[in-house]
């Protein structure tokens, strides 16, 4: 999004328009009684901005500490890197026709570098969501093993698809794809939600919302298909969203779970 494209709109405002959304959805809930319901109220807030959320959550057998600080440095890196972001990103991105700068370690850092806040946090709420689960299962060196073999196929996918490229590569998206294809082969019956407008009219404004819930492996069918649709756009030049480090990720994700499907978590 262009820097300013929200400048009419101040904080207050946007507190006002979440806190409407919010109450108006607890309405609804209330009213529909939804077997589909999330089982957490908070749960509503990133469903508003179209993202997942898991209706049941798995009791987790240890704390996902590994999840939490990956998640930590991500951050760190990210809000330092604001302070010269086109610079950093420059420096420390992952650039397909320089692929061996710094000695290859743009491969990782650029893991590290997210291109604003939103692809930030974005990326930031897959990982935790589903990193949890996965590291509980495997274990945080088995885990980090996983999200590191997911960065470098997806960075490598990347490079294959244009390996003169001078456009620089960043997020964790690649190595977060390997989890969440783990997270879907692993964990198959597990049910995830999303808000729906469609389902019901309810006042003159034309608010459709409805709790929509689908298996996490029907989920992670779906998100492939859109990956592919983004290849097709990126291949052709109308995105410049990495496409192909995501499905690297992924195709690494799923590589790992033949692997460690027997693994016994402990």
């Amino acid at each position: 999004m262009p820097e300013g494209a929200v400048s009419g709109i101040n904080e207050a405002t946007m507190s006002a328009i979440e806190g409407l959304a919010l109450a108006r959805l607890a309405k609804l809930k209330t009213e529909s009684g939804n077997k589909d319901d999330p089982d957490a109220e908070w749960k509503t807030i990133p469903a508003i901005f179209g993202l997942p959320v898991e209706t049941d959550t798995v009791q987790l057998a240890r704390s996902p500490y590994a999840t939490w600080m990956l998640a930590m440095i991500i951050v760190a890196a990210s809000i330092a890197a604001l302070s010269d972001l086109s610079g950093f990103i420059a420096n420390y991105g992952f650039i397909p026709a320089e692929a061996f700068r710094h000695g290859g370690a743009t491969w990782l850092t650029s893991f590290f570098l997210h291109g604003g806040i939103i692809h930030l946090l974005g990326n930031l709420y897959f990982l935790l969501i589903f990193g949890d689960n996965v590291e509980d299962h495997l274990g945080k060196w088995r885990y980090a093993l996983l999200i590191l073999t997911a960065t470098l196929v997806g960075d490598a996918v990347h490079f294959m698809e244009g390996p003169n490229s001078t456009i620089p590569c960043v997020g964790a998206s690649g190595g977060i794809s390997g989890v969440i294809m783990f997270y879907a082969l692993k964990f198959p019956p597990a049910r995830l939600s999303f808000l729906w407008r469609g389902g019901r009219y309810y006042s003159s404004y034309s608010w459709f919302y409805d709790w929509v819930q689908i298996p996490a492996w029907f989920a992670i069918v779906l998100w492939v298909g859109l990956q592919l649709i983004f290849v097709g756009s990126q291949l052709s030049g109308f995105t410049n969203v990495a496409a192909t480090a995501h499905l690297g990720g992924a195709i690494a994700g799923f590589v790992m779970w033949i692997i460690w499907r027997n693994h016994a978590s402990g």
